[in-house]
């Protein structure tokens, strides 16, 4: 009878997810003003239903009530973070709050059906994560200096990815992280923030040759620093990143073109120097051919998402362990086998959503400053999003790179805590920026009237 429970559950949670994401869409669509709280509180019963659902799969299948335990000091901290949000900041968008609590609830039970031990380290940094999350937006809102800070994002950037190659501890060939006080970091999740503030503090000053010519050098040197740290990864967001900035607040085609072909001659060059690469690369054309050695990670994923098929096998009736590294890289073929595609695709549109809006939230900003931080910080987001999932269905060589806020690791997901928390401060600029025109257009009525008189 568990088992046929169980069974049930994958369809429930299909539907639910279903329903989740249609709402979002339907928020998309409306104007900025005129969305009422009965559509997030839908979204918020549909994620609190798809939690519980997952996690009681799980103790049915392991016979084992003690996750229930686990499961309530999630709900807990789910609960606590979306309640703050919504009384700290009540500018805030709630679907941004809401798509990144249910990117985390579809997480936990992910990783606690892995690794329990896993999972639990998750739930801590996630549990700090949030806590560092609601100082964000109070600080991007009241801290008006930040835009005259744009050489030192540059040297703590370049700084810190500096002292990662000296000094950093090597990982599969790469210098990724340092250990400072017993606690190990991934300083480029960070710095890429750093970076989006660098580019949109130097955009926003001009937009002339020169200015981008100056920004392309020090970009480039963060570039550079990361593939001497053979950190490919983090080297190709950054590139993207920047040449998607400066093309949207230049709209030169040329910056583009030129771009393009600079990143075409580095993949060239990088597929020359770097084992690895050819490694990938290999492995991405012709996986089946090499199923035994490169090829092995990518076989793996496609025979997962193969076998889970529309609906999936179930919570707990996959082999997600059978793919090398699945709850950091290949995270999302784990959920499509025991999910289902269908669930794999609804994820992809939920993440979606959050890159639009995002790119809406930057529509409307007026100061250039932080409409490019919305911008860059999209990009950002969405970009890691197409290189795990393109990675891991084979529509691009794997990167190596994490599912933001659904892969297991810490820098990751408190960076993208972060990159969401300055996200709901930009929504405090823009109700700032609201107020500030509101008081202009009363202030020209009143001297109209006064100049009628």
């Amino acid at each position: 009878m568990n088992h046929v429970i169980a069974d049930l559950s994958k369809y429930v949670i299909l539907a639910l997810m279903a329903v989740y994401t249609v709402e979002c869409y339907l928020i998309l669509l409306r104007k900025e003003d005129n969305t009422s709280s009965g559509i997030y509180v839908r979204q918020i019963v549909c994620m609190f239903l798809l939690h519980f659902l997952g996690f009681a799969a799980i103790c049915l299948e392991t016979g084992d009530p003690s996750y229930i335990v686990f499961y309530g000091f999630q709900e807990l901290m789910l609960f606590a973070t979306i309640a703050l949000f919504r009384v700290i900041y009540p500018e805030a968008d709630r679907l941004v709050v809401n798509n990144m609590c249910l990117l985390l609830c579809i997480s936990f039970v992910i990783l606690t059906r892995i690794s329990y031990q896993k999972s639990l380290r998750q739930f801590v940094i996630v549990s700090v994560s949030a806590v560092i999350g609601l100082f964000i937006p109070g600080l991007i809102k009241h801290l008006g200096f930040l835009p005259s800070l744009t050489w030192i994002y540059a040297m703590l950037g370049v700084g810190a990815l500096t002292v990662v190659y000296i000094l950093g501890a090597v990982t599969h060939g790469s210098n990724l992280s340092y250990t400072i006080f017993g606690v190990t970091f991934q300083p480029s999740e960070f710095v890429k923030i750093l970076f989006v503030f660098y580019v949109a503090g130097m955009m926003a000053k001009a937009t002339d040759f020169k200015q981008v010519f100056v920004s392309a050098l020090v970009a480039g040197l963060h570039v550079i620093v990361l593939v001497l740290s053979r950190d490919l990864g983090s080297a190709v967001i950054f590139f993207v990143v920047y040449l998607g900035m400066v093309f949207i607040a230049t709209h030169n085609y040329l910056y583009l073109l030129i771009g393009m072909a600079a990143g075409t001659g580095a993949s060239v060059v990088g597929y020359k120097l770097f084992s690895h690469v050819r490694v990938r690369v290999t492995a991405w054309l012709d996986p089946w051919g090499n199923i035994d050695n490169a090829g092995y990670q990518v076989t793996q994923s496609l025979f997962a998402i193969g076998t889970g098929g529309w609906f999936g096998m179930g919570i707990y009736k996959g082999d997600p362990s059978s793919i090398p590294y699945v709850e950091k890289d290949s995270i999302f073929s784990a959920v499509a086998e025991e999910m289902g595609v269908l669930f794999a695709i609804l994820l992809i549109l939920v993440c979606l959503s959050c890159f639009l809006m995002f790119m809406k939230l930057a529509s409307r900003i007026e100061e250039d400053f932080y409409r490019y931080i919305a911008i860059g910080l999209s990009i950002t987001y969405i970009f890691q999003v197409f290189l795990t999932i393109g990675g891991g269905t084979k529509l691009i060589p794997l990167t190596g790179v994490t599912l933001p806020l659904v892969s297991y690791g810490g820098s990751s997901v408190l960076s993208t805590v972060i990159i969401f928390s300055v996200i709901q401060g930009l929504y405090g600029i823009r109700k700032k920026e609201r107020l500030l025109d509101d008081d202009y257009d009363e202030d020209y009525e009143d001297y109209e009237e006064d100049e009628d008189v």
